[in-house]
């Protein structure tokens, strides 16, 4: 059995390993079409602020664990699936055989049509080759421009304070990280960040960006700002790696459509990680959830069954925790809340603290908070587990911060402890 894996990042490694355990005797080749190791994402923002060496973004050890493993890794760029043939076609012009397929090619950075988004000083925050460059133009002092202020972008912002930059933040939402906060929620996240010596500039865009003299540039805004800056950094949003299933007969929407299994359209085709569109638990429709942990466990699952050894996956929660100059923001499931549903809320701008509940019947079915770090889990298994929350709803409508109290009241009842 020869199984093949298009995509280095956590999603395939996760695969290949637990492919490895499920299948001794299997071949196992993952491509990867960057020329380093395969590496987190997620780590890069360390790297950083120098807590990690370049190394330590590193998945695994490069040296030894492939290896022993007996994993094979390419760094070759896939151009084209042949599904008749079952194989993948390469750039070098060769081609390699597969029996099962795992398509984990994760996702790229889009950006708007912004001129001068061509200049040297104008980088995205994805790949190691990004932070590289940001290393370099980011000095201590230097003043910096980020475009976006979503839920990458905030992860970009905690590193690029703590190189002790001057930081300026573009949104073109009315509020920081839109599609994880309300606007309570996201304003608290902005009020901070401003105390905190980030210049923020919310529901505003960036109009064009133009070289200046001692290799700076200039940054002009839609409310008639101009910045300059020795670098901007462009977080706006990302697409998943999709183009090479162009004419493959692969089912795709925003990402590869995937059932439970991670099985694609196609027999002995799968998918997972960021390019990845399978069933969102909240509301059984097919999402893309772009967080490492998702990829993992997408990896796992995929893997298993391309060995053979049938596992589901129950849909994937909306989630995201964020850490933003110190100020802990988090969200689960429907954190915007559903048609007819109820939610409650508690809200303290002096103190930087926010939480809202989302109730359908007496289910929470979404929850977003600020500044509020205890039970954080928790409020996550009460969504997961769907408990019927009987009079502790009531509780909970009057008292949002009776997580704790009403999780173990509900699960005693159950006769869960």
């Amino acid at each position: 059995m020869q199984h093949i894996i298009i995509g280095a990042g956590p999603a395939g490694v996760v695969a290949a390993e637990t492919l490895r355990k499920a299948d001794p005797d299997a071949g196992i080749t993952i491509i990867g079409d960057e020329p380093e190791p395969p590496y987190s994402r997620m780590a890069i923002p360390y790297y950083l602020i120098d807590n990690i060496e370049e190394s330590g973004t590193y998945l695994r050890d490069p040296n030894q664990h492939f290896n022993s493993q007996n994993i094979e890794v390419m760094q070759q760029r896939v151009e084209k699936i042949d599904i008749g043939a079952k194989q993948v076609k390469l750039a070098d012009g060769s081609a390699q055989a597969y029996d099962k397929l795992l398509i984990a090619t994760g996702s790229h950075p889009v950006s708007p049509p912004i001129p001068g988004l061509d200049l040297p000083q104008v980088h995205s925050c994805w790949t190691l080759e990004d932070a590289r460059n940001i290393i370099r133009l980011a000095q201590p002092g230097s003043n910096v421009v980020l475009i976006g202020a979503g839920f990458i972008g905030c992860i970009i912002l905690e590193a690029l304070v703590k190189r002790g930059i001057n930081l300026a933040v573009v949104e073109a939402g009315n509020r920081m990280v839109p599609r994880m906060l309300d606007e309570n929620a996201g304003g608290l996240l902005e009020s901070w960040c401003k105390k905190e010596g980030i210049d923020v500039h919310s529901s505003c865009t960036v109009d064009g960006i133009a070289a200046a003299a001692d290799d700076l540039v200039e940054v002009s805004l839609s409310d008639g700002s101009k910045l300059s800056a020795a670098l901007v950094i462009t977080a706006t949003g990302v697409k998943a790696n999709i183009d090479l299933l162009e004419g493959s007969g692969i089912k795709t929407d925003q990402g590869v459509l995937v059932d439970y299994s991670m099985q694609t359209s196609e027999p002995d085709i799968y998918a997972a990680g960021d390019v990845a569109q399978g069933v969102d638990f909240s509301t059984g429709n097919h999402e893309v959830q772009a967080i490492q942990p998702t990829a993992t466990d997408h990896g796992r699952i995929a893997a298993l069954n391309m060995a053979g050894q049938g596992s589901a996956h129950h849909g994937t929660l909306n989630m995201n925790v964020l850490d933003t100059v110190g100020l802990i923001s988090c969200s689960f499931g429907l954190w915007m809340g559903v048609e007819g549903g109820e939610s409650a809320q508690l809200y303290n701008a002096e103190e930087y603290q926010y939480i809202n509940l989302q109730f359908d019947g007496d289910h929470l079915v979404g929850a977003s908070s600020v500044g509020k770090t205890q039970h954080i889990g928790v409020l996550r298994g009460l969504i997961e587990s769907k408990i019927h929350l009987g009079v502790w709803k009531q509780r909970l409508m009057q008292d949002p911060t009776a997580i704790m109290e009403a999780y173990v009241g509900c699960t005693q009842e159950l006769g869960y402890s």
